[in-house]
Protein backbone atom coordinates (compact mmCIF):
# COMPACT_ATOMS: atom_id res chain seq x y z
CA UNK A 1 0.00 0.00 0.00
CA UNK A 2 3.13 2.00 0.77
CA UNK A 3 3.64 2.06 -3.36
CA UNK A 4 0.41 3.17 -3.91
CA UNK A 5 0.92 6.37 -1.72
CA UNK A 6 3.81 6.93 -3.12
CA UNK A 7 2.73 6.21 -6.65
CA UNK A 8 -0.08 8.27 -6.69
CA UNK A 9 1.64 11.13 -4.80
CA UNK A 10 3.99 11.58 -7.53
CA UNK A 11 1.36 11.62 -10.44
CA UNK A 12 -0.52 14.38 -8.65
CA UNK A 13 2.54 16.78 -8.07
CA UNK A 14 3.49 16.05 -12.00
CA UNK A 15 0.17 16.96 -13.38
CA UNK A 16 -0.63 19.63 -10.84
CA UNK A 17 2.80 21.71 -11.89
CA UNK A 18 1.86 20.76 -15.59
CA UNK A 19 -1.38 22.31 -14.68
CA UNK A 20 -0.08 25.48 -12.34
CA UNK A 21 2.42 26.08 -16.07
CA UNK A 22 -0.15 26.31 -18.15
CA UNK A 23 -2.53 28.61 -16.25
CA UNK A 24 0.07 30.35 -15.83
CA UNK A 25 0.45 30.56 -19.33
CA UNK A 26 4.40 29.39 -19.48
CA UNK A 27 3.44 25.67 -21.22
CA UNK A 28 1.10 26.95 -24.08
CA UNK A 29 -0.54 24.60 -26.63
CA UNK A 30 -3.23 23.68 -24.95
CA UNK A 31 -6.82 24.82 -24.15
CA UNK A 32 -5.95 25.05 -20.32
CA UNK A 33 -3.61 27.51 -21.75
CA UNK A 34 -3.54 31.04 -19.64
CA UNK A 35 -7.42 30.07 -18.07
CA UNK A 36 -7.11 31.32 -14.65
CA UNK A 37 -9.03 28.29 -12.65
CA UNK A 38 -5.62 25.89 -13.71
CA UNK A 39 -3.51 28.40 -11.84
CA UNK A 40 -5.14 27.61 -8.86
CA UNK A 41 -6.38 23.93 -8.98
CA UNK A 42 -2.69 22.75 -9.82
CA UNK A 43 -1.23 23.71 -6.75
CA UNK A 44 -3.72 22.42 -4.76
CA UNK A 45 -3.63 19.13 -7.23
CA UNK A 46 0.31 19.03 -6.45
CA UNK A 47 0.09 19.84 -2.28
CA UNK A 48 -2.60 16.92 -1.99
CA UNK A 49 0.11 15.21 -3.98
CA UNK A 50 2.96 15.88 -1.45
CA UNK A 51 0.96 14.86 1.49
CA UNK A 52 0.11 11.30 -0.27
CA UNK A 53 3.89 11.25 -0.55
CA UNK A 54 4.57 11.93 2.74
CA UNK A 55 2.10 9.49 3.94
CA UNK A 56 3.99 6.97 1.49
CA UNK A 57 7.22 7.68 3.08
CA UNK A 58 6.21 7.67 6.56
CA UNK A 59 4.23 4.33 6.33
CA UNK A 60 6.44 1.44 7.80
CA UNK A 61 8.61 -0.86 5.31
CA UNK A 62 5.94 -3.68 6.55
CA UNK A 63 2.86 -2.30 4.35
Amino acid sequence: MRWVYIGLGVLLVLFGGVWTLQGLDVLGGSAMSGVTIWAVVGPIVALAGIVLLVIGLRRSRAD
